[in-house]
């Protein structure tokens, strides 16, 4: 296990530094970095890769996966949300429980917010709290604030290791327009085309957007832009974010049940199917593991020399018919 502060400095001893699992396989191959916790109120995208360091085990090219991308988010909560700072899985081995945390950086960690957040490098204006936002931050840089440090930091990763792939884990609230949904850039557009397919084929609905050439800071967007990584964003349907929820609680972020969004499903006012069975947390997260395992298979035949090899990964039927906490070890 490394840290982000390995690749930058400037980050040891902050909120902002983070873990750096590196699984290798004994052939040479590609490599993949998988981010999660980017937005820590997501929780799918966090315990996704919870599961890849827990699980996987390559034979070939390297997996590098950062749980908690932005580490800070994790130790708050979105002020007047309600939402849970924790939630609990059950195990085998008896109950874990894992943080849910806020979208953006803690305050307490970097204050105060300007009105307007400049991007540095684009000079892109968007609203002052954004300025916490990881997913606004990219390429980051050395001397800025910490989110913008640790975006810094990611890219330097990105840049020394020699990443072929960067896929950036995320959720989004039912209303939103983008949700079980992948964001390529354009370089991962052929790649991403061709694993979209084979997911509709295997029953799980996947919409393909292209990252937008003006819309700066973004990991899809940045990443591809500054380094040779090929750059994917995934989102899962995350009730326990979304504007109309109901009771916010740990059973809203685990089981994914609520009334309030069953009846605007019959509205048409979701951008996702929504009945009484909800979007449970194994669904989620097994829609990113399986996509994830898809894209380490691909990446060799769109990056040569890259091929990956990587087993154990538990997919979408495992989980439906396990759970999460099927595939979660013992502490120790």
């Amino acid at each position: 296990m490394k840290h982000l502060s390995d690749y930058f400095p400037g980050l040891k001893g902050t909120a902002g530094d983070t873990e750096v699992y590196v699984l290798a396989g004994k052939e040479a191959g590609g490599t993949a970095l998988v981010l999660g916790g980017t937005h820590p109120n997501e929780p799918a995208g966090f315990l996704a890769a919870v599961l890849l360091i827990e699980n996987a085990v390559p034979s070939r090219g390297r997996l590098l996966v950062i749980p908690r991308a932005n580490n800070s988010g994790f130790t708050h909560t979105d002020p007047q949300e309600g939402t849970p700072q924790k939630f609990t899985i059950k195990t085998p081995s008896g109950e874990r429980w894992f943080r849910f945390g806020s979208r953006a950086t803690n305050p307490v960690d970097q204050w105060p917010d300007p009105d307007i957040y400049i991007h540095a490098a684009s000079g892109q204006r968007l609203s002052g709290s954004e300025v916490r936002n990881l997913n606004r931050a990219y390429p980051g840089r050395p001397d800025g604030n910490l989110t913008e440090k640790v975006a810094y930091g990611i890219v330097q990763l990105i840049k020394v290791e020699k990443v072929d792939l960067t896929i950036d884990l995320h959720e989004a609230s039912p209303e939103y327009p983008v949700i079980h949904a992948t964001v390529a850039h354009d370089r991962a557009m052929p790649m991403a085309a061709e694993v979209t397919m084979n997911l509709q084929v295997e029953g799980i609905e996947m919409g393909l957007e292209p990252s937008p050439v003006n819309f700066h800071g973004l990991s899809h967007r940045e990443l591809g832009d500054y380094t040779d990584t090929l750059a994917i964003l995934m989102e899962s349907a995350n009730p326990s974010q979304g504007r109309l929820r109901g009771r916010t609680d740990e059973a809203l972020v685990v089981k994914g049940q609520d009334k309030e969004y069953v009846q605007a499903a019959k509205l048409g006012r979701l951008f996702v199917p929504f009945d009484e069975k909800g979007h449970p947390l194994e669904e989620r997260v097994g829609r990113h593991t399986t996509a994830v395992a898809a894209y380490l298979e691909a990446l060799g035949r769109y990056k040569p020399g890259a091929d990956m090899a990587v087993e154990g990964i538990p997919k979408l039927p495992e989980l439906m018919a396990e759970g999460v906490g099927a595939f979660l070890k013992p502490v120790r």
